[in-house]
């Protein structure tokens, strides 16, 4: 089959893992596979797909390149050239912009819905544009049981043409890390989060939580800032850090591009959220590492990591301060709730990941 896949850009976030760990693959299965961005920024995942011989193509660059309509004739006049089988889309923009390119361009459109929740879903005049589109589509996957049943709720005549499809990672690239070399380094108990910094996550909650363990637990939080709103809330989460007086305990790590080591070299891996889509893939990672994980009871995590790793109401400090404590110096705790993750993470596996996705696109064709 000829395969496209089309998502805004290929910046930090758990869809662009994805789709950089599922193209190769789908390739190495005899496909022809294509990405198409909205942004072609360059970044290290988009140098990846590169180096793996996945052709990546952009109707644009820049973040502005997500907000211009005008790239529906850009779109268009790629697809009619490409005479795809199948054209995948991840994020809103792209599920919207290809919908309407479909009227012009004959194509079987397959989209990815990543989150339980989006902002449009609270728009009531948004509704009929949202049904429209999704009515362009043959088959919708979601990530998970808590992502289904939230988009159900909302669009009920989708139920015939919508299924689950776990998101996966490569579990070997974790379980397999040796720890970076300038994190082990850092003395005493490492508290380590890998999250980019956007008000969907809940740094101030663990941020807080440092404030009620002793002087030898630090914290390093992994994870950039990439619009105007995500480094103000950047800037908020380092004036907590300076106002609870934790400028020695915190550590910023900006972007890094060796996720695998820094997990490693943690303690224990904290996962603190307002919500996620159906399965996390920064949880999994962190899961597949065999250490104590600890994450907020909230959709798109809860269903995950229950009965494997712990978990904690969101915004509840005092309750994440207690379990990473327990984590550190309880031993016997640790290696039950590390083995129970690693067992769980093993079960998201990307290569089930692949096998759902390509069911779906047989069924199409």
């Amino acid at each position: 089959m000829k395969i496209l896949h089309f998502i805004t850009s290929l910046r930090t976030g758990g869809a662009e893992r994805l789709v950089t760990d599922l193209m190769p693959r789908l390739k190495a299965e005899g496909h022809q596979v294509s990405v198409l961005l909205m942004d072609g920024t360059m970044t290290p995942l988009y140098e990846e797909l590169s180096a793996a011989g996945v052709p990546v193509s952009a109707l644009s660059c820049g973040w502005k390149a997500m907000r211009n309509p005008l790239l529906i004739f850009r779109l268009i006049a790629f697809l009619r050239r490409g005479r795809y089988d199948i054209v995948h889309t991840h994020n809103t923009s792209c599920q919207l912009l290809t919908a309407v390119a479909s009227v012009f361009v004959p194509v079987k459109l397959v989209t990815t819905e990543h989150n339980t929740s989006n902002k449009r879903r609270n728009w009531k005049w948004y509704k009929p544009l949202d049904n429209w589109m999704y009515s362009r589509y043959k088959h919708v996957i979601c990530v998970g049981e808590e992502t289904k049943n939230a988009l159900l709720s909302h669009f009920h005549g989708l139920s015939t043409k919508v299924s689950v499809v776990l998101n996966g990672i490569d579990t070997f690239k974790f379980t397999s890390a040796s720890p970076a070399p300038d994190l082990i380094s850092v003395k005493g108990r490492r508290i380590i989060m890998v999250a980019a910094f956007r008000e969907q996550k809940d740094h101030p909650t663990l941020i807080k939580a440092m404030k009620l363990l002793p002087d030898d637990y630090k914290l390093l939080l992994a994870g950039g800032s990439e619009t105007d709103a995500d480094r103000l809330y950047l800037e908020q989460c380092r004036t907590l850090v300076s106002d609870l007086e934790l400028d020695r305990r915190v550590l910023f790590l900006g972007v890094r591009n060796d996720v695998p080591q820094v997990l490693a070299a943690a303690d224990v891996v904290i996962l603190s959220t307002h919500y996620e889509g159906g399965t996390s893939l920064s949880g999994l990672e962190a899961m597949a590492m065999g250490k104590p994980f600890i994450a907020s009871d909230v959709d798109g995590v809860r269903s995950m990591v229950e009965d494997a790793g712990a978990l904690f109401t969101c915004g509840d400090s005092a309750k994440l301060a207690s379990l990473i404590r327990r984590s550190c110096e309880d031993p016997d705790f640790a290696r039950t709730i590390g083995a129970a993750c690693r067992e769980r993470a093993a079960q998201y596996d990307i290569s089930r990941t692949i096998q759902g996705y390509l069911e779906i696109y047989s069924q199409l064709n």
